[in-house]
């Protein structure tokens, strides 16, 4: 999978950036020509929560459960994980993203002055903003500092990032944006790993790549795994997708080839043989019971 923020570091004049420490500011204005993901599909995985304001064009977010399409005036937070991106090269589109670590939110909201009420348990993988006047003025007004020759001074760009975070947590209206933040602080490594897995499982990351969703080394992620599932991070990834597949061919009729690559298999064939050692019938017998 493309490792989202990479891929804009690499491109800097396709998507013009400003960087304050791990943070990064990005304006990405698409033209038809400018089509750095040659693929209508391109899968993506993001170890820090971005915030998009999408000033033209749309495109739609598939996550493990949900598909999300975001267009022109939205605004959405995007929690760390994965996606597949589907794109429309037959029309532009200009966004402003923030990059924001969990350490910057939550040194942003020790310093606020009311506490946050937490009330969500769980948080959809895209999270849409309430874009209001301020808000939107807020964006708008970064769109004024990419027009200039100049990079605004460090200073600036952290007192904007904390402005953009202060700004959506002043707005009630963003129950579940507010209350995910807080979890950032508060919530248990244990219940954070288990939701990371089950919100990316079918995602084909590589375990170092899990193990960076949940702020852990390679070593600390599969020792906590081991605690936490009973089983190893390959075994149980094996299962859930498996479980998936099933799920797919049966109830939703998607062909082999859908079903392998929805639950994260990298090829049919090697999906296929998994299958059958754990239901005892081809992937293509499953959905042929199930179309009866």
């Amino acid at each position: 999978m493309i490792d989202f923020k990479e891929r804009i570091l690499t491109y800097p004049d396709y998507y013009r950036q400003f960087a304050c420490g791990d943070s990064l500011i990005t304006l990405f204005s698409c033209p038809p020509e400018a089509r750095l993901m040659k693929t209508k599909l391109a899968e993506l995985w993001y170890k820090e929560n971005y915030i998009v304001f999408v000033l033209e064009g749309k495109k739609i977010w598939h996550t493990a459960e949900q598909s999300y399409e975001i267009s022109e005036g939205n605004c959405v937070l995007v929690r760390k994980g994965a996606c597949i991106l589907e794109q429309f090269f037959d029309i532009g589109f200009c966004v402003v993203m923030f990059f924001i670590p969990d350490e910057f939110i939550c040194e942003t909201l020790r310093k606020r002055s009311s506490p946050i009420a937490t009330k969500n348990k769980t948080y959809e993988p895209v999270i849409r903003l309430q874009a209001t006047d301020t808000l939107t003025s807020f964006f708008c007004s970064m769109y004024a500092y990419f027009s200039s020759t100049t990079e605004p001074d460090k200073a600036l760009l952290e007192f904007k990032f904390r402005e953009l975070i202060l700004n959506i947590c002043d707005n009630r209206e963003n129950e579940e944006a507010l209350s995910y933040f807080c979890s950032l602080m508060s919530e248990p490594q244990a219940v954070t790993l288990e939701r990371v897995m089950n919100d990316n499982y079918c995602f084909n990351l590589k375990l170092e790549e899990y193990a960076a969703l949940c702020n852990r080394s390679l070593s600390a992620f599969k020792r906590d795994f081991q605690k936490q599932f009973r089983t190893t991070p390959g075994k149980w990834l094996l299962q859930k997708r498996l479980q998936k597949a099933q799920m797919l061919l049966r109830h939703q009729g998607r062909t082999v080839s859908e079903a392998a690559f929805e639950s994260g298999f990298e090829n049919v064939s090697h999906f296929s043989r998994c299958f059958k050692e754990q239901f005892g019938v081809s992937p293509l017998a499953a959905r042929q019971v199930s179309s009866a």
